[in-house]
């Protein structure tokens, strides 16, 4: 039966800390003894959590992988990094960040010894998607889990809900309708609150059993349980 690890405090590494899943699952890996240290990877300070013991903040270029190589340590990875086409400015500039960026420190960890990958990726993704997002997001999926790494953690959340810094229309607009039609969407299908998101993820990063586990919306909407989820 699939158990949560032995409390042996374990090294975080979380990519996307300055993001709306990034930002709470910071939070609460920080509040969560069975995790000694939290190393975040950022372009710019994080001065967020910047008291709390057991953190660390290392500002990297993103685009020379030699500046992050030895800030990789860890023994396992939260990859909340992420962007929008919009705000990217291109499908170029947006795969850089949310294919590029991604692999290459899923790469350099598995490298510097990680062995528990958890990756935040979105509900239909796919390598075969006629939807460039979805198929960008099914790609990393699969280079990910060609790495090596002893347990492959991936998350597909429907539409998220939370507070974003920046105004994403789409996002409004889906949630609005998604809020006015709840009692005729499937449960899968409603959106994610960030705050389920995160908890789900910390509930997996407990989880010690090898092999891939992929987290629909609904689990992750569900609730997961260390004990039963692996």
């Amino acid at each position: 039966m699939p158990v949560s690890e032995p409390k042996v405090p374990k090294t975080v590494l979380l990519l996307g800390a300055t993001g709306l899943v990034g930002s709470q699952c910071l939070h609460r890996f920080l509040q969560d003894d069975h995790f000694a240290d939290v190393v975040t990877l950022t372009r710019k300070p994080l001065e967020a959590a910047a008291a709390s013991a057991g953190y660390r903040n290392d500002v990297i270029d993103f685009e020379i992988p030699d500046s992050y190589r030895d800030k990789v340590v860890a023994d396992l990875v939260v990859c909340a990094l992420g962007t929008t086409i919009k705000k990217a400015g291109s499908r170029k500039n947006f795969r850089r960040v949310d294919f590029d960026y991604a692999l290459a420190l899923a790469r350099a960890a598995r490298e510097a010894g990680a062995q528990h990958f958890l990756l935040v990726s979105a509900k239909g993704a796919s390598v075969t998607s006629r939807f460039f997002y979805n198929r960008v997001k099914g790609e990393l999926e699969a280079a990910v889990a060609e790495i090596g790494y002893k347990r492959l953690s991936i998350f597909r959340p429907s539409l998220l809900k939370g507070d974003r810094r920046e105004f994403r229309a789409g996002e409004e607009f889906g949630n609005f309708l998604a809020g006015a039609l709840s009692f005729v969407i499937p449960r899968q299908w409603q959106p994610t609150p960030v705050g389920h998101l995160a908890d789900a993820i910390l509930a997996a990063a407990r989880i010690g059993v090898p092999g891939k586990k992929i987290y629909e919306s609904g689990p992750i909407l569900t609730g997961l349980d260390p004990e039963t989820d692996g």
